[in-house]
C-alpha cells in the first residue's frame, strides 16, 4: 500500500473511531431510534437520484438493512443511550468479527481452522474481562446491547458477502433508504410522537455520521477494496477502538483504565490473530546437478 493510500486507510479508521463520540453527542438531543432513522434517511437522500440501482438482488438489500441498519445501529444507540460509553462501544463492537466467523462456519459452511479458533478464544477473553469490568460499574443491559449489535453486524457481513455488491458506496445508499423507514416506524412505536431538536450540535452530529462517517466512509472503504485485496485494508479497521478510545477519553473525560487497555489488546490482537493468514515459507530451490 502506497504512503498516500495508508494514510487514507488510517485517516478512516480516525472517521470511525470519533464516530462513537459524535454519535454520544447525537444522542444528548435525539432519542436514540429517531437519530438513528434520520442518520440513514440523510444518507440516502439525495443521494438515491444519482447513484442508480444498487446492482444485486433487492432482498440482499433489504437483509443488509435489517441486520447492519436496523439491528445494529438501532441496538447500539439504544445501549449507549442506556450508559454504554462511546470508547468502550467502539471496543466492543470489534466483536463483530467473532460473530461474523460463527455465523459464515453455520451458515456458509465456512472452514473453522485451529487458529481462527485460538484468535477469537483470545478475543473473547477481551470481552468477558470487559464484561466483568463494566458490570461492576455500569448497567450490564446497556452491554448486552452492544454486544447484540455486534451480533447483528456479523449476521450482516455474512449477508453482505452473499450479496457480493459491484460498488459499495451505491449499496449502501440503497440500505439506507431500506433501513430509514423501519427505524423512523419504530421510533413513534417506542418513542412516542418524534421531536426534533433544535440544538446545533444536535444535527451537525447528523451531519458528521451521515455523510462524513457512512457516505465518505463506505466511499473510501469501497475505493481501497477495488485496488487492494482485502486481506490488506481490512486490518486497519482494528484501529478503530484505539481512536474510539483515545477520543473519548479527550472529548468527554472517559477513564482508560488498565482493565481497558488489557481488554483492548485482547480483543484487538485475537481478531487480527483470526483474520490473517500464517506466511508459508518460500519452497527451497532444487539444488544445482553438478556438471
Amino acid at each position: 500500500m502506497s504512503p498516500r493510500h495508508l494514510a487514507l486507510a488510517v485517516g478512516l479508521a480516525a472517521v470511525w473511531g470519533f464516530n462513537f463520540v459524535v454519535m454520544q453527542v447525537g444522542l444528548q438531543h435525539f432519542p436514540p431510534l429517531l437519530y438513528a432513522g434520520l442518520r440513514f434517511a440523510m444518507a440516502a437522500f439525495p443521494a438515491l437520484l444519482f447513484v442508480g440501482r444498487p446492482g444485486v438482488p433487492w432482498r440482499w438489500v433489504a437483509g443488509v438493512a435489517a441486520t447492519l441498519g436496523v439491528g445494529q445501529f438501532g441496538l447500539l444507540l439504544v445501549g449507549m443511550r442506556a450508559g454504554m460509553p462511546a470508547g468502550l462501544t467502539s471496543l466492543v463492537l470489534q466483536m463483530q468479527a467473532l460473530f461474523t466467523v460463527l455465523f459464515a462456519v453455520t451458515l456458509l459452511g465456512e472452514r473453522l481452522t485451529a487458529r481462527r479458533v485460538l484468535g477469537l478464544a483470545v478475543a473473547f477473553c477481551g470481552l468477558a474481562l470487559v464484561a466483568f469490568d463494566f458490570g461492576v460499574a455500569g448497567p450490564l443491559g446497556a452491554f448486552a446491547l452492544c454486544v447484540a449489535a455486534a451480533a447483528a453486524w456479523g449476521l450482516g457481513n455474512v449477508v453482505q458477502r452473499r450479496a457480493a455488491p459491484p460498488d459499495s458506496l451505491r449499496f449502501m445508499v440503497w440500505v439506507s433508504a431500506l433501513s430509514a423507514p423501519p427505524l423512523l416506524l419504530l421510533s413513534v412505536l417506542v418513542e412516542g410522537a418524534p421531536v426534533l431538536s433544535t440544538a446545533t450540535e444536535g444535527w451537525l452530529s447528523l451531519v458528521y455520521v451521515a455523510f462524513v462517517s457512512t457516505l465518505g466512509g463506505f466511499g473510501v472503504w469501497g475505493w481501497l477494496l477495488r485496488r487492494y485485496d482485502a486481506s490488506t485494508v481490512a486490518p486497519y479497521t482494528l484501529l478503530v477502538p484505539v481512536f474510539g478510545m483515545s477520543s473519548a477519553a479527550l472529548v468527554t473525560g472517559e477513564a482508560l483504565s488498565w482493565v481497558k487497555l488489557l481488554a483492548a489488546a485482547l480483543i484487538v490482537s485475537g481478531v487480527l490473530y483470526a483474520g490473517t493468514r500464517p506466511r508459508r515459507p518460500a519452497p527451497a530451490e532444487p539444488a544445482a546437478t553438478p556438471s
